[in-house]
């Protein structure tokens, strides 16, 4: 089951798409994508209604954050070797952690501004796990049952102020834009092996990133499990399991992000978002 929220933002509306690529509306059946409805037996109910009789949204919806509610976002950095390569960095015993700040979520096709003075803004796909049910000291091999299902995240990150002003680097991640998810939460019942997916993303037309998430260090279960032993993780709360080499930063020499760019990315059998780079505007 793919679940989504669309129209403006918001103001979205839960939604699914059916097997034909059409939103159907699921406003008389949950109020919205979030909280104990991202729980099993919720999304059983929803997994057992009849598409065909929910009504078609006409047109082409913009479409939203695919859960509603997040209340945070967990992300792992440096989780692909080549990536750790490819940035200087170097190998852990354990996974690393930031955060990025919930101002930062933004729909999966809407554009991503350029924050005031930035110079290094870059891209990261990746793929992103949403927690289902209250987890707390969970461990590795039932850690999935916890999950609620996957979906894509562009873990868009502004270099010189993740690593050259000081501090962690939730300053360089937590811009506003900076974290599209979408298009839909696909229900981990249609993903058999979270770590079997090809990722991909291009700039301009150009692929810049290839990879797959068997290539990760620390697999989603083992993240999760992990996590879990730190902080209570909550219904919507996202993880970002980190990104694939290819990034503007280990460019030689390094590209950034300039208004006027098309971002496209995607992850197998997850979806697609389509962005384009904005300079900063100032709120009306």
């Amino acid at each position: 089951m793919k679940l989504l929220r669309y129209g403006p933002q918001g103001h979205e509306k839960p939604g699914l798409l059916d097997d034909d690529g059409h939103v159907r509306d699921l406003s008389s059946h949950v109020n919205d994508l979030r909280g104990d409805v991202l729980g099993p037996e919720r999304l059983a109910q929803l997994g057992s209604l009849n598409a065909e009789e929910l009504p078609v949204v006409e047109g082409s919806p913009r479409l939203g954050v695919p859960v509603a509610g997040i209340g945070k976002i967990l992300a792992i950095g440096l989780n692909y070797q080549l990536h750790v390569e490819e940035t200087g960095g170097k190998s852990r015993s354990e996974p690393m952690l930031f955060s990025k700040a919930i101002t930062a979520l933004n729909g999966p096709n809407d554009p991503v501004m350029i924050p005031m003075g930035s110079e290094k803004t870059d891209w990261e796909v990746e793929l992103a796990v949403v927690i289902g049910s209250k987890a707390q000291y969970v461990d590795e091999d039932r850690a999935l049952d916890f999950v609620a299902g996957y979906t894509v995240i562009n873990d868009v990150s502004e270099r010189s102020y993740q690593k050259e002003r000081g501090g962690q680097f939730i300053k360089g991640k937590s811009a506003d834009t900076f974290a599209p998810i979408g298009p839909w939460l696909t229900t981990k019942d249609e993903v058999p092996d979270p770590q079997d997916l090809g990722l991909w993303l291009n700039l301009n037309g150009q692929r810049r990133q290839t990879g797959n998430t068997a290539q990760m260090i620390f697999g989603v279960a083992h993240l999760v499990s992990h996590l879990s032993h730190f902080m209570t993780l909550l219904p919507g709360d996202v993880i970002a399991t980190g990104t694939p080499s290819g990034v503007g930063l280990g460019c030689d020499p390094p590209v950034f992000l300039k208004p006027g760019d098309l971002l496209e990315l995607g992850i197998e059998g997850l979806g697609q978002q389509r962005q384009e780079v904005i300079a900063y505007a100032a709120e009306q």
